[in-house]
């Protein structure tokens, strides 16, 4: 039973973040190639995804009724919108539905979460919750190694669309009988005392809210970045795949690692392991540098979400669904800040590296929030 749990939570990541939101990057060099957008338009349909997001996320946090049918839709709606990718084209279509995948990934990220912690926990299995976090990096890593499928057969973005949205139906079928059914999750209990947001708690949803912000950049434009140093080259298809690759052994690591340290000092470093992978990307030049910089931040890309939300729940044992929330909601601001700094920065100067280096120092700073429990 806590396997079924895990493996439903881990194949509906892979679905509704794995391809619902990020099946975008792969996207964009083809979809800039077929002049659909530009690579500021292409920030810019980014941040309707990340603002969707946010929506989704905080609604989640504060839903006390139909909260099992939004699971349902933020996953189904990830598949159907992502089917709908495939029959629209033009800047102003793709942010419409790029915001709807936004909103219903944000629904899941937090319940889907919310329900494995609980259920897992029920059945004596609290450690397999982390395992339920690779599933997005998987999702990339296949979207990724489609994606390279994709380029050899010169397929267009709409048909791209087509396998993506495919791929993610026949993955949600496999589990959709597993889903929970109304009642299975906990509600806020009314006789529990409010939150109080102390002075740890405050650093931790900044220094996520920064995480968001830092890793966006590099998450949305790394296949962008390696297509423009290396164009028509078989390996810019490979960074996706690596990125995601990368995820989920950070995810293997962070279990295998779990009595190293403590959580939040593990969390400053891998948050500051991710800035110097984005500075490696920057900095080293040729094929290493985007080698290096796709295993440090992609391999970091979980860990973090995984390490705040457990730190969360470490902090307030009793609000796990409400900082769960809480924390999806400051990430998605971290995350709509990006692409807009991003459109900002490729409209003054041509190029994403000025917000690279802003984004940088975001993870610097978001590491030095939560080494200290003080």
């Amino acid at each position: 039973m806590a396997f079924r749990v895990a493996l439903t939570g881990f194949l509906a990541f892979v679905v509704a973040l794995g391809i619902g939101r990020f099946a975008f990057t792969p996207q964009v060099p083809l979809m800039i190639a077929e002049h659909q957008f530009t690579l500021t338009g292409a920030g810019l349909v980014a941040a309707f995804n990340y603002l969707g997001y946010l929506f989704g996320a905080y609604d989640a946090m504060k839903s006390t009724r139909h909260v099992e049918r939004r699971l349902w839709i933020g996953v189904w709606g990830a598949v159907v919108l992502t089917l709908v990718s495939a029959t629209i084209t033009g800047e102003v279509w793709h942010s419409v539905v790029r915001f709807a995948i936004g909103w219903t990934s944000g629904w899941a990220m937090v319940l889907v979460a919310a329900w494995c912690n609980e259920r897992l926990a029920q059945l004596g299995r609290p450690a397999m919750s982390a395992a339920v976090f690779a599933g997005p990096g998987a999702g990339i890593f296949l979207s990724g190694i489609l994606a390279v499928g994709i380029h050899s057969m010169a397929l267009s973005a709409a048909e791209a669309w087509a396998v993506y949205g495919a791929l993610a139906l026949i993955l949600t079928l496999l589990v959709t009988r597993n889903f929970p059914r109304a009642g299975e999750l906990h509600r806020p209990n009314s006789t529990l005392a409010p939150l109080t947001l102390t002075p740890v708690l405050k650093r931790l949803v900044v220094s996520y809210s920064l995480a968001g912000f830092g890793y966006i950049l590099p998450a949305t434009f790394f296949s962008q970045m390696a297509n423009a140093r290396f164009p028509d080259s078989l390996f810019a298809q490979f960074v996706w795949p690596v990125f995601g690759g990368a995820a989920m052994v950070g995810i293997a690591l962070g279990i295998l690692t779990r009595h190293w340290l403590k959580t939040h000092q593990r969390l400053a470093v891998v948050l500051w392991l991710q800035g110097i992978g984005v500075l490696c990307a920057e900095i080293v030049p040729g094929v290493n540098g985007l080698i290096i910089g796709a295993v440090l931040t992609g391999g970091g890309f979980l860990c973090v979400v995984q390490l705040a939300l457990q730190y969360s729940r470490e902090l307030a044992p009793t609000h796990s669904r409400y900082l769960a929330g809480l924390l999806t909601t400051g990430y998605a601001i971290g995350q709509l800040m990006g692409p807009l700094l991003s459109a900002v920065s490729t409209s003054l100067t041509h190029h994403l590296d000025p917000a690279l280096y802003v984004a940088i120092a975001g993870f610097l700073l978001a590491g030095a929030l939560v080494i200290k429990r003080v």
